[in-house]
């Protein structure tokens, strides 16, 4: 059994609500944060969302656990009330990084000396964040696929600093919320999902700024031409165009240019991809 029992989520985003939630499902007490009661408005309206798509699609216990997982979930704008009791804070904030070592500092006087972080970032390495922690040996890196009841991976990446036995604990933990643990030996920006999907993903984006072709023939050639269930463009729907943004915005002067197009006719307009009902493509309303 896992050291864990009570869990805190910040940001309650697609991946963050999908992180909290799988927790919750698998019976642990979940605290989700953010910093605005709109924000947790609508994450309770994600959460009802995933309960009904856990029951849809069929995830093993979600007849009567779907619901039930609501119950283990608590809201918060309060940081230090959110993180008061956690055993484990998993940090799932916008992929800034002055915001997320801002946000460390504040963690580091507000939760338990036991507390161990983690943080989602799909990018940047934990030892950026780990000076800004207060507690180096009990930080690192546990990151999520989006999808995480069905693409259910859980890369889980230290630092020199990161105690073995914390590792050890995050690693069961991950097992224990049903992800299958992908232990990264040393560290690499992307990890490893990241590392073969931001190339992808950046390649499509070049050829739109390029004006090569646009989206809807770009998904289509990779679709057909390789079987792939989706194309580039359709996963950035599906990550959001937020997250796409801040991480394009930091690539190199495509990769900015990029950022540049989807702010200005997409982020602009309120088009962030599925969670909006609208980004490259148009979905349907829930």
């Amino acid at each position: 059994m896992t050291a864990i029992a009570n869990v805190t989520v910040l940001g309650t985003g697609v991946l963050g609500s999908q992180i909290a939630y799988q927790t919750a499902f698998s019976g642990f007490d979940v605290v989700a944060y953010d910093i605005s009661d709109d924000a947790l408005e609508a994450a309770k309206q994600r959460f009802a969302g995933l309960a009904d798509t856990y029951v849809k699609e069929g995830v093993a216990g979600a007849a009567d656990g779907a619901q039930a997982a609501l119950g283990r979930v608590t809201f918060s704008a309060d940081l230090a009330a959110a993180v008061a009791n956690a055993d484990l804070v998993i940090e799932a904030i916008p992929e800034q990084l002055a915001l997320k070592q801002s946000t460390y500092e504040k963690l580091a006087a507000l939760a338990p000396e036991r507390t161990i972080f983690a943080t989602n970032s799909s990018t940047l390495l934990p030892s950026d964040l780990s000076p800004f922690t207060g507690r180096a040996d009990r930080f690192l890196a546990l990151h999520f696929a989006n999808r995480v009841w069905a693409h259910n991976t859980a890369e889980v990446m230290g630092t020199e600093a990161t105690s073995p036995d914390v590792y050890a604990t995050v690693v069961d933990f991950a097992s224990s919320i049903g992800m299958v643990p992908i232990e990264i030996r040393k560290e690499k920006a992307g990890y490893l999902l990241n590392s073969l999907l931001v190339p992808f993903l950046s390649a499509a984006g070049e050829l739109l700024v390029d004006g090569i072709a646009e989206p809807d023939a770009i998904d289509k050639t990779w679709r057909i031409g390789t079987g792939a269930p989706m194309g580039p463009f359709q996963i950035y729907d599906i990550v959001g165009l937020t997250t796409a943004y801040n991480i394009s915005k930091a690539g190199g002067q495509k990769q900015q240019a990029f950022a540049d197009l989807i702010k200005e006719r997409y982020i602009d307009q309120g088009k962030l991809g599925v969670a909006t009902g609208e980004g490259f493509y148009t979905y349907p309303k829930a």
